[in-house]
């Protein structure tokens, strides 16, 4: 674990832009129980692959569609809380960073450090919203 003062402006660009900090497993299991979808983002103190995820993050919450709620858990730091959003995520291995979203609790996306670090954040935002515009967009019966 690193020093917490090393991870604040890290934990901090993602709740700036509107996304909850879930630091233990009850956390996430609360927020993962809402109804509709939620948006859980691993974030690490990786600086090639998390510091495009996170403004990848920030740029697709801009978005019209977006996940009804949004959570974060540190990879590193939060253990426990990470640990239990990875058994959220459906036998896929542990990545960080990742996002996935969940919908009444099942997994409907995922996107894994390998498809992070290979990106942009303007190309993650955009993967992000498409994502968005095809798990969160409210239907109409």
């Amino acid at each position: 674990m690193y020093p917490e003062i090393m991870v604040i402006p890290m934990r901090e660009e993602l709740t700036r832009a509107g996304v909850t900090e879930a630091r233990s497993a009850a956390e996430v299991d609360a927020a993962v129980a809402q109804k509709g979808t939620t948006m859980v983002v691993v974030n690490s103190i990786c600086g090639c692959a998390a510091g495009k995820m996170r403004p990848g993050v920030r740029l697709a919450l801009q978005h019209g569609t977006k996940p009804d709620h949004a959570v974060a858990v540190f990879a590193g730091q939060d253990v426990e809380a990470t640990e239990k959003a990875r058994t959220y995520f459906g036998g896929h291995p542990p990545t960080s960073p990742a996002i996935a979203i969940l919908r009444d609790g099942q997994l409907v996306y995922l996107m894994q450090r390998s498809a992070i670090e290979t990106s942009t954040a303007p190309a993650i935002a955009q993967e992000l919203t498409r994502a968005f515009d095809t798990y969160c967009a409210s239907t109409t019966a």
